[in-house]
């Protein structure tokens, strides 16, 4: 019996598969920030006003009780309002001063949380960037459950150090500008 011709290899005018595009996802991610690639995490949005993403409460994000860390919340929520500010800055280092998080709700293993960073304010050497996360239903990303706010104030006005300059190449390649 005569074996069917293999199909044609993938065009690079045919649209990216899934599989493609969370290949890509899952690089951009380790490539933007490592620690929370290393949770699971994965950005939406990524502009100076606005910085958002998604993340599953894995075992590897929770407390031996079973609900998510509030240092796995304070480290996503820094996390975004650094990304913001950096864009917001114009590229330039910033540097987190103060973080003030309350913690609402508990998120349990297996929620599916949204965090949202939205910027406060913008000033020449201070940014402030307010965080939401909050529990979404799985199957239509509906909002349902504020678990923790967070407050992140950030001074944007430093110099890029010289072996540092690829972080920037970095943000630039995803940020919405």
């Amino acid at each position: 019996m005569e074996q069917p011709p293999p199909p044609p290899p993938p065009s690079s005018s045919s649209p990216p598969s899934s599989d493609d595009e969370a290949a890509a996802a899952a690089v951009a991610m380790a490539e933007l920030d490592p620690a929370l690639h290393a949770l699971g995490f994965q950005y939406q949005e990524l502009s100076a006003e606005k910085v958002s993403g998604r993340l599953e409460v894995t075992k590897l994000c929770c407390q031996p009780f079973g609900v998510l860390h509030g240092g796995v919340s304070a480290l996503v929520a820094e996390s975004l309002a650094s990304a913001g500010a950096h864009v917001a800055s114009g590229f330039r280092r910033i540097a987190g001063i103060n973080l003030c998080i309350n913690h609402l709700r508990p998120a349990l293993l297996g929620h599916q949380l949204l965090l949202e960073a939205t910027r406060l304010q913008l000033g020449n050497t201070i940014q402030v960037w307010d965080v939401e996360s909050w529990i979404v239903s799985p199957s239509t990303s509906i909002k349902e459950t504020l678990i923790s706010t967070a407050r992140v104030t950030l001074v944007c006005n430093l110099p890029v150090p010289e072996n540092a300059n690829g972080v920037s190449d970095v943000l630039k390649k995803y940020a919405k500008l």
